[in-house]
């Protein structure tokens, strides 16, 4: 069985087109499959569009969120709710080709974990959002040791038992292929066709740009220290020790031989100070604070979403058929 996972925010004008060519095509793939659209609180009528296709079809689920969470919360409660073997993530802008499914779905029955979409053509703004996309898909790439040439992509397929491994906040949607390889999951990807927006505004801009490089730097700690953090502040806290300690040790010199340290080398001592406790503190506030993150949604099983309702007419757990 197929689960179709569809983050939906103010995308009114694409979706019955979307809705139209999606079900051709999974229609000849003579597969059980189902389709859910997770509405990330549209203030447009995309829910009554969706709410009313959730009549005439029984393969759809709508999930309707309390608030906008975001796209990855969005996308973290298709997967919870998905009940496919296999899980396709794409967006509802119609940027996604529905017609390329089959090639990601080729990847996996390959034997991959997961197939992602690699946008070989951009037909992006050159230098709003290509270069800024080439710079940080390589910075991805080196930072979390997956070589992939396009993470920034929703457009996936994944083995459901894959997504049971991953947890997502905050915005790591973009690293789920490099969260996954901790477990060791098999990554293909798969050139799939780019098309310019229809209808609607764009949800990204140049300032999402600054957002990713932070994710990058998360990305790079959670896979490489997460299980070994010392190893980490550990050699951050052995520079700032020697360092500052050097400095202090300097000056305690120059005190016994007479000197007046705060006159002569004031800044001095001020800056072994400062490297011992401001660089420190400022890492450690940081990377403490995503370990308890993660720690507070995984051993509790919280969710980064809430649902305010779903519309399906097929019971959960049966699979639809057409």
């Amino acid at each position: 069985m197929l689960s179709i996972v569809i983050p939906i925010h103010n995308e009114e004008p694409s979706i019955l087109p979307l809705y139209d060519r999606l079900t051709a095509v999974l229609d000849r793939l003579k597969r059980p499959y189902e389709v859910l659209f997770v509405d990330d609180a549209s203030s447009d009528r995309s829910f009554e569009l969706l709410a009313n296709l959730v009549e005439i079809d029984g393969h759809l689920t709508v999930i309707r969120l309390r608030r906008n969470f975001g796209q990855t919360a969005a996308l973290s409660a298709g997967f919870h709710e998905a009940q496919g073997e296999i899980v396709i993530a794409m967006d509802g802008d119609l940027q996604h080709a529905p017609e390329d499914i089959p090639a990601l779905l080729e990847k996996v029955e390959q034997g991959y974990d997961i197939a992602s979409g690699w946008r070989q053509h951009r037909v992006d703004n050159a230098l709003l959002r290509k270069i800024p996309s080439r710079i940080a898909n390589w910075l991805m790439a080196k930072a979390s040791g997956v070589e992939l040439r396009d993470f920034g992509t929703t457009f996936k397929a994944y083995r459901a038992e894959v997504l049971k491994d991953v947890h997502l906040y905050g915005e790591l949607h973009r690293f789920i292929p490099a969260l996954a390889s901790f477990y060791g999951a098999r990554i293909a990807e798969v050139p799939i066709s780019n098309s310019l927006r229809t209808a609607g505004d764009s949800h990204y801009g140049l300032g999402r740009t600054f957002r990713v490089l932070f994710d990058i730097v998360t990305i790079r700690f959670l896979l490489r220290y997460l299980t070994r953090p010392m190893h980490f502040f550990g050699t951050l806290g052995l520079a700032g020790t020697t360092l500052g300690g050097g400095i202090m040790l300097y000056l305690g010199v120059n005190k016994i031989l007479g000197q007046d340290i705060i006159a002569e080398h004031g800044p001095l001592m001020v800056l072994g100070g400062l490297l011992l406790l401001a660089g420190l503190i400022m890492f450690n506030t940081g990377f403490i604070g995503e370990m308890l993150m993660r720690t507070y949604f995984e051993s509790q099983g919280r969710r980064i979403y809430a649902i305010r309702e779903i519309r399906t007419r097929k019971p959960r757990g049966v699979a639809g058929t057409r």
